[in-house]
């Protein structure tokens, strides 16, 4: 799971894509895998343990791509006029991953 690069405690990415919610366009930016993983990778994130900003190149590309997934599979998974995420990303990225390594044991 994603960690902050500086102080290295575990970060929620429900908390890192409310932060993005900010950004110009994030709805549109949110429904392109493209720009979405480009805007992952160019914004400055604030760790809400030691308060350091770091950029989101510092963050496992695969977990975006798969955060990317789920906002997108799941509808209303963005409360845009409040601009929270409805979803526990961590929660579904854990059991997807999982769910991969199971099929890895069961074909191996």
């Amino acid at each position: 799971m994603a960690k902050c690069p500086l102080c290295g405690k575990p970060l929620d990415w429900g908390e890192l894509v409310e932060q993005m919610l900010s950004i110009e366009n994030a709805e549109e930016t949110l429904k392109d895998r493209e720009k979405f993983i480009g805007a992952v990778e160019g914004f400055a994130f604030k760790c809400p343990h030691c308060g350091e900003e770091f950029y989101g190149k510092y963050l496992p590309r695969d977990e975006a791509e798969k955060v990317f997934e789920l906002l997108n599979e799941f509808k209303g998974s963005i409360d845009w006029e409040n601009k929270r995420v409805r979803l526990r990303l961590n929660s579904l990225l854990a059991l997807d991953k999982m769910l991969e390594n199971w099929d890895k044991k069961m074909k191996g």
